[in-house]
């Protein structure tokens, strides 16, 4: 059992897809700090300083303290029951953002494999011969050619 995990693992899919997670894992960090660092601040300074982190609603004031809360981090502290929906407005927009960047990699990649194939296509059809020999007279024509036009033979 050992011996067929250990070649499970070692294929090369396998590990294709664990770098695959791996980077994808890095990738969420950046643009999770992306959002929250560098698109929100601007966004919630034009909508009048509003920090979306801090968007919630109560449902349940806590048992450590009354209500209102200034800010989620206060609201939780103090055991409040919270629908935080300016870190789900957060989310969706990290998910754009990641959903778009997968978009324009798979584009990018479809166009070049693309290209490729018309590349491979063009090497195939110019380097298919147009030309043969007769067999009777040894002249050159069409490789389409059912008679041949010199000694009217047919092929």
């Amino acid at each position: 059992m050992f011996k067929e995990f250990k070649e499970f693992i070692m294929r090369g899919n396998v590990l294709d897809l664990a770098i695959g997670i791996i980077i994808g894992a890095a990738f969420s960090t950046i643009v999770n700090s992306l959002v929250k660092d560098i698109i929100m601040p601007p966004i919630g300074l034009a909508l009048g300083n509003v920090d979306f982190n801090n968007l919630f609603a109560v449902i349940k004031e806590g048992t450590e303290a009354a209500g209102p809360y200034a800010t989620l981090a206060d609201a939780q502290a103090a055991g409040a029951v919270t629908i935080n929906y300016g870190v789900f407005i957060n989310t969706i927009i990290v998910f754009i953002i990641v959903a778009f960047a997968v978009f324009l990699i798979v584009r990018t990649v479809n166009r070049a494999r693309r290209a490729m194939e018309a590349r491979k296509e063009a090497e195939t059809a110019a380097a298919a011969p147009t030309t043969k020999d007769c067999p009777y007279c040894f002249s050159k024509i069409h490789v389409d050619a059912k008679r041949c036009p010199n000694c009217t033979s047919e092929l």
